[in-house]
């Protein structure tokens, strides 16, 4: 049977130097880790970043220093599922980066939502 069963990846498409901060900001802060990307007949260049085994970000560099953003239509955000809610609290707050939280009932959990460098609304949800 055809069908979607779950998300394989965002692509986050940006010019060089900003990419180097989203990289650093979803590796250092958010907690996923770069890993091999395979080498494409078009030549991108960029990296693929992990949450354990899957390659669930892909940075891809795009344009010169002034390039100006995709529109990206409807889009809000990309949320992960995450685990320790303290030590990420911690880690934003130590970066400075601003957040808020929301406690939601149905699945219990934590929401705490951000944006990257790039502009771009990230969900980190905590389950109870």
């Amino acid at each position: 049977m055809a069908g979607v069963q779950g998300i394989d990846h965002v692509n986050l498409s940006a010019p060089a130097e900003l990419l180097e901060r989203v990289r650093h900001f979803y590796v250092d802060i958010i907690g996923l880790h770069e890993g091999p990307r395979p080498t494409f007949r078009s030549g991108s260049r960029g990296y693929w970043l992990y949450a354990g085994a899957e390659p669930v970000m892909h940075l891809t560099s795009r344009g010169g220093g002034q390039a100006s953003a995709q529109a990206t239509g409807w889009l809000d955000h990309v949320a992960f599922a995450c685990v320790g809610l303290p030590a990420m609290r911690a880690k934003l707050d130590a970066a400075g980066v601003p957040y808020r939280i929301d406690v939601v009932d149905m699945p219990p959990q934590v929401q705490v939502f951000l944006t990257d460098p790039a502009g771009v609304g990230v969900e980190l949800n905590f389950r109870s």
